[in-house]
């Protein structure tokens, strides 16, 4: 039964997993971008503001990046005070412009001192594919570590030590960490391994997991996302969320 579950899963991640799926998706946000640098801040963005309906996402998101002059990493590293006074008008459902320019603050500190993102994971990273746990709680510190940090952005940054299933900063990873030749995943960062990326564990994705029996916890939480993709690497360890394209396929695309 399980060995005919792999096959179907293998298929739809081929069907999926593919340059047609990022035009509709927040991932196509990222994909505007060739340096490595625009690629993270915009892809940071565009997976801290997915939620809601793609169409307002995309067109949320491309007006960040406009605000920004499309080059986000210029902007972060070399705005003036002057230059942020259009972002008070930012607002996409509950991230307002309170939330995005602490964002552009903490962005603009981080990469004066370091060259990659990737990095603001990487307080105890280590090979263990368990280890994200600890990565995500890092990340969300560091974040939040700077003097002035408002209150009510932490809501916006998920940690795995308030249970949250971390479905944005998740989705954020595989989109950097994934590596493959279909076009969609970057694969742009190398310390983080595929095996040690959790699933995004959104509500297509969640109500397709259960249907095929890989979620059994009645609730949507971190635990959750571990089962998920506990189950998942039964399937394939080394890169076990190549299967959130066959679960979000099957969700959005065939209401499965």
């Amino acid at each position: 039964m399980r060995k005919n579950l792999q096959s179907f899963l293998e298929e739809k991640v081929i069907q999926y997993n593919r340059p047609g799926f990022i035009v509709h998706d927040p991932i196509s946000i990222p994909h505007m971008f060739s340096k490595k640098q625009d690629i993270e801040i915009a892809g940071f963005f565009a997976a801290i503001l997915a939620w809601g309906q793609r169409k307002t996402i995309l067109k949320k998101c491309k007006d960040l990046m406009d605000l920004m002059e499309n080059s986000p990493y210029e902007f972060i590293l070399h705005h003036q005070d002057t230059d942020l006074k259009p972002f008070v008008f930012f607002k996409h459902r509950t991230f307002n412009d309170v939330d995005t320019l602490y964002f552009i603050h903490f962005l603009s500190w981080f990469y004066k001192s370091h060259s990659s993102l990737e990095e603001a994971f990487l307080g105890t990273q280590n090979e263990d594919p368990n280890s994200m746990e600890s990565m995500l709680i890092h990340f969300q510190n560091l974040f939040f570590s700077l003097e002035h940090a408002p209150r009510r952005t932490k809501k916006h940054i998920s940690s795995p030590a308030t249970n949250s299933a971390c479905k944005r900063l998740n989705m954020f990873l595989r989109w950097m960490v994934r590596k493959d030749s279909q076009g969609v995943d970057f694969g742009i960062w190398n310390k983080i391994q595929p095996s040690q990326l959790i699933c995004p564990c959104d509500l297509h994705v969640d109500r397709v997991g259960r249907k095929l029996g890989l979620i059994t916890r009645k609730q949507t939480d971190w635990l959750t996302a571990l089962e998920l993709t506990q189950a998942l690497r039964e399937f394939d360890p080394l890169d076990p969320v190549k299967f959130d394209f066959a679960l979000f396929g099957l969700g959005i695309e065939e209401k499965f």
